[in-house]
């Protein structure tokens, strides 16, 4: 097979524009759209996450785990955040992870290095995922991203077509996979489970059982004692690291080398016709997005279930989400160039520093939840939540430009890149 497709195969896809209008951009342009989907993604994934920091680990999907008044009536700010960002961002991370990949062994292969080095950069990832997890935060994704990073890697030199495919039959397998989800839901919520009176008690009591899952944690969040903390994820959440890889891993993987496909067929250089990827992009956000909202209506009627909310969060909304967020990434790869106000600028500033915004924001809510600290765990309620994200975008896009104009890269990305090529690299400009 071919390793690349020509910009008149890509045109005949996404809108037959002239050949003249799908010339590549400059190498420039393209990191700096990269920057800017990367900056939307890391600022994205502090909304998605932030329940998940401020109240227990289970309130992310399930309202009623809340530890005080979600301050939600009728549930419309949770199915806000469903339809508009719960995996919407991680998916954009992913994606742009991938082509990142490719990116590094695009310049690594022009100097002679072979994929060895990618693989060193993994594992230097991987290791800054287990201290992220144990030490900071357990809703890491570094950790698996450099798993399966590794796998990616011995994919690299597939052709375009071969990984492609792969990707998306991978996709399609892993949403088979996860809409095994929606069977307690069926037991439980419907009359599908009347027959099985057994089943049925058994799942509700799994429930009080997840929900304990997360009281030792917790308790040591809100009490400030960050020993006991770091012990308990020692010595008790060990495996989850490796769990979570094996569940996402079926979303994380097709995702990443779908990045990698795109990025070689042009996708965020200009390979695709700008009217194509405008239309596409309203098409596969729109459906995705209607698609979400049937979603979250059926689990309002339901009451918002613990099974109802497990089975859209995971088992239901992959297809959707998947045409969401490559129409996501195809309105921004458009839009992109001309954010070239203030506020584009940072974001791309905030793009180029995602590493250390995405682990510095981790510390961040350490400092205003843990009880050591502002100790607000469980304290505020989905509104009170938003603004502490609004809060922390401002902060985000404060530092990261003014630092950038100063310094070479972020602190973490200067850090990681020290270490990839085991030599100290000029930091100041």
């Amino acid at each position: 097979m071919s390793e690349t497709l020509s910009p008149q195969a890509i045109g005949d896809i996404f809108g037959g524009e002239e050949a003249a209008d799908l010339a590549p951009v400059a190498t420039g342009e393209r990191i700096d759209t990269l920057d800017f989907i990367r900056g939307i993604a890391v600022m994205g994934i502090l909304w998605a996450n932030i329940v998940a920091f401020g109240q227990p680990f289970e309130a992310y999907m399930y309202p009623a785990a809340f530890k005080t008044d979600p301050g939600d009536p009728g549930g419309w700010l949770w199915i806000s955040q469903f339809v508009l960002i719960d995996g919407k961002m991680r998916g954009l991370f992913t994606l742009l992870f991938g082509a990142g990949m490719y990116l590094f062994m695009e310049k690594a292969w022009a100097r002679g290095a072979t994929r060895w080095l990618q693989a060193w950069r993994l594992l230097i990832l991987m290791g800054f995922g287990m201290i992220h997890f144990f030490f900071i935060w357990p809703g890491d994704i570094l950790f698996f991203y450099a798993l399966f990073g590794f796998v990616v890697l011995a994919c690299l030199r597939w052709s375009v077509k071969t990984q492609f495919a792969v990707a998306l039959v991978g996709y399609l397998v892993g949403a088979v996979f996860f809409l095994g989800v929606s069977f307690p839901w069926l037991v439980v919520d419907t009359p599908f489970g009347d027959s099985m009176p057994e089943e049925r008690a058994q799942m509700i009591a799994d429930i009080d059982v997840q929900l304990a899952h997360g009281e030792v944690p917790n308790a040591a969040i809100a009490a400030g004692d960050y020993g006991a903390l770091v012990t308990h994820r020692l010595t008790e959440q060990w495996a989850e690291p490796w769990q979570s890889a094996m569940l996402f891993g079926w979303e994380t993987l097709p995702l990443m080398l779908l990045g990698v496909a795109l990025y070689r067929m042009g996708f965020f250089s200009g390979g695709f016709a700008r009217a194509g990827m405008i239309r596409w992009g309203w098409i596969g956000v729109i459906a995705g997005a209607a698609a979400h909202l049937a979603m979250g209506l059926v689990v309002k009627a339901e009451g918002f279930t613990y099974y109802s909310t497990l089975a859209a969060w995971l088992g239901w909304s992959p297809l959707p989400r998947l045409a969401m967020v490559v129409g996501i990434a195809a309105l921004m790869v458009a839009y992109a160039p001309s954010a070239t106000g203030w506020l584009g600028e940072r974001i791309r500033a905030a793009g180029r520093a995602a590493f250390t915004n995405y682990l510095g924001t981790s510390v961040v809510m350490m400092l205003v939840f843990h009880g050591w600290a502002l100790g607000l765990f469980g304290q505020l309620n989905r509104p009170q939540l938003l603004l502490v994200v609004a809060l922390s975008w401002v902060l985000m896009l404060a530092w990261s430009k003014p630092w950038l104009e100063r310094y070479r890269y972020g602190p973490l990305e200067w850090l990681w890149r020290c270490l990839t090529y085991r030599q100290v690299f000029p930091l100041r400009r």
